[in-house]
């Protein structure tokens, strides 16, 4: 079967796509920034099937260190960027392995003439930096599709910015080697929800679901979420992998996805976090039509992701 890589595979994403190509009999190799260090990646070697697992130190940082990795894998997945929302140094903690990473992966799969598929994992913030909240420039009714020219805001967090930039190094890339051996799908999801397969507490997306669950404000940004109610649009953890893994192993799909399931105001994610009923009404804000209908993903609704978080 085929050999695919996936840097960041030990991360909260990164693990579930981990899991998904192993149950469907890959063989996998996973990057590591440090092999010593155990604890970020010991739950993988437990998962079902991890025979097939090879978990290897890289960085992405590094060109000779990412080519060594990438070498002989017929699929790339790329989901090693941060998400970092208090940074000391954006330069050295977002931008750098955001940024200049993508531009690396980019230059080195042009060298490997194994590659088949590369499925780079975005986020929504790069179509929207203002994310969770509206775009400046639209309506907050404004329905965001994958036509939808991206929007940055000189204002927003640094790591929205990181995402833009990275993301547009992705589409030039494109547009000016149209012909290559290789296919590129893009994958922008908002923000990911349910259960860890680790027991790390490193994670963002988990730090602000247990965040949201317990009402607990450590900063700014934080109180600003709950005084304004803010609406977050979601996406499931796993369906994140299931998009990942569709995208990667059907031939002819390359382009831009969506991730997003239902959208919901802070307090009811709250309250769904600790198993209550939600008051208000979901909306649709980003629409999943064509991963839907490309990628065949069935998107779970926030409430059942969120009933399942245990975070303690």
């Amino acid at each position: 079967m085929y050999r695919t890589g996936i840097i960041g595979g030990a991360g909260y994403i990164g693990s579930y796509i981990t899991k998904t190509f192993l149950e469907n009999g890959y063989r996998v190799k996973v990057s590591t920034t440090d092999i010593s260090n155990k604890r970020k990646y010991v739950h993988l070697e437990n998962l079902p099937n991890a025979s097939r697992l090879e978990i290897t130190e890289s960085n992405i940082l590094e060109p000779d260190s990412l080519k060594s990795f990438i070498a002989g894998c017929d699929i790339l997945i790329h989901s090693g960027t941060p998400f970092q929302l208090d940074v000391e140094d954006p330069q050295k903690d977002l931008f750098e392995p955001t940024v200049n990473g993508t531009e690396n992966v980019l230059n080195i799969i042009k060298e490997v003439p194994s590659i088949k598929k590369v499925v780079m994992l975005s986020s929504v913030a790069a179509y929207n930096t203002s994310f969770p909240l509206p775009a400046e420039d639209r309506s907050p009714d404004h329905l965001y599709t994958e036509e939808d020219a991206p929007f940055m805001h000189e204002e927003n967090h640094p790591y929205s910015h990181a995402k833009f930039y990275a993301d547009q190094i992705v589409r030039e890339f494109l547009e000016s080697q149209p012909e290559n051996g290789f296919e590129i799908a893009s994958l922008y999801p908002t923000f990911a929800v349910g259960k860890p397969l680790s027991g790390r507490q490193d994670s963002t997306s988990v730090g602000l679901q247990y965040m949201f669950k317990n009402h607990l404000a450590p900063n700014s940004f934080m109180e600003m979420l709950y005084k304004e109610n803010v609406e977050f649009a979601m996406v499931d953890v796993l369906d994140i992998a299931k998009a990942a893994f569709k995208a990667a192993t059907t031939d002819g799909l390359h382009g831009n996805y969506f991730l997003s399931s239902e959208s919901w105001k802070v307090s009811d994610i709250s309250r769904m976090l600790n198993k209550k009923e939600p008051v208000d009404k979901p909306r649709t804000v980003y629409s999943n039509s064509l991963a839907s209908k490309d990628l065949g993903v069935e998107f779970t609704s926030p409430q059942v992701s969120l009933n399942q978080f245990e975070n303690e």
